[in-house]
């Protein structure tokens, strides 16, 4: 369900499960953490192009699949060390760590975890008619693929809370303006072999050189916030307050009341 193509030194990295609009399954998960380090290992890749099948990106985790099988949650959350990268934080900032530009070619929805892969990008170019939404909140869940890492590089912490915190639809005017994109085009693929176009009269080198500078500027990792994440959402799952919001977040469904607050800090 994820396709790789390696044409012109450019990989091209493709979600492929449009009758689900590329929702993600931990087997997707897991073949990205795998192309990763395959891009890696060629030095002869200079640039990479993540895109999704059919009319969307990717309209996140798939709920279902995920809930109807509890030991998945373990494969996509465990990591040996508490300030480790697991899974699901590897498929986002695996891209941060290939020595090439990474491009995410957007259309339709981006939502939750597909948005957090595209946040793992260099560069985000999308169709005037894309949407957007960090939509963990919805079912009772916090963030937890590492974007808290990259999204202080491209929002101010109010609008970082405000997506969060709604788990709202926004259209791709409005993502440019907070910040979430590099450019929006109708034609994302010919905008982005331009660009590859003109970075490849540079040498590798150079821009290898230069994405590690400036990743560590920019977005320097944090052990202690990758464990942060992971724990909340361990603690989230293991709430009451997630499993009614589990049930609020199905369309259609009668709402229920949450229980008092936890101690958080």
């Amino acid at each position: 369900m994820i396709h790789i193509d390696v044409q012109q030194q450019v990989a091209h990295v493709t979600l492929s499960r449009p009758d689900k609009q590329n929702a993600l399954t931990l087997s997707m998960f897991q073949s990205l953490d795998t192309i990763i380090k395959e891009i890696r290992k060629n030095r002869q890749i200079r640039a990479v192009i993540i895109r999704g099948e059919g009319e969307h990106f990717c309209a996140g985790l798939d709920v279902q699949s995920v809930i109807q099988h509890p030991l998945q949650i373990a494969k996509l959350l465990f990591k040996f060390l508490p300030g480790n990268q697991n899974l699901v934080q590897r498929v986002v900032l695996g891209w941060r760590t290939l020595p090439v530009p990474v491009y995410a070619d957007i259309k339709g929805n981006c939502l939750g975890g597909g948005l957090h892969i595209a946040l793992g990008a260099d560069f985000r170019i999308a169709h005037s008619d894309a949407q957007f939404a960090i939509m963990e909140s919805r079912w009772g869940l916090c963030p937890d693929m590492g974007t808290s890492i990259v999204l202080p590089g491209y929002l101010k912490q109010d609008q970082a809370l405000k997506l969060a915190f709604e788990a709202k639809r926004i259209d791709a005017r409005t993502a440019m303006q907070a910040g979430l994109l590099t450019a929006i085009d109708d034609d994302p693929n010919a905008f982005i072999a331009k660009h590859i176009d003109a970075l490849s009269q540079h040498s590798p080198d150079a821009l290898a050189a230069i994405k590690v500078l400036y990743n560590q500027a920019f977005q320097a990792p944090s052990r202690t916030l990758l464990w942060r994440e992971t724990w909340y959402q361990l603690r989230l799952l293991a709430s009451k307050n997630t499993r009614i919001a589990m049930k609020n977040g199905v369309k259609n469904s009668e709402f229920c009341v949450y229980n008092d607050r936890a101690k958080w800090k």
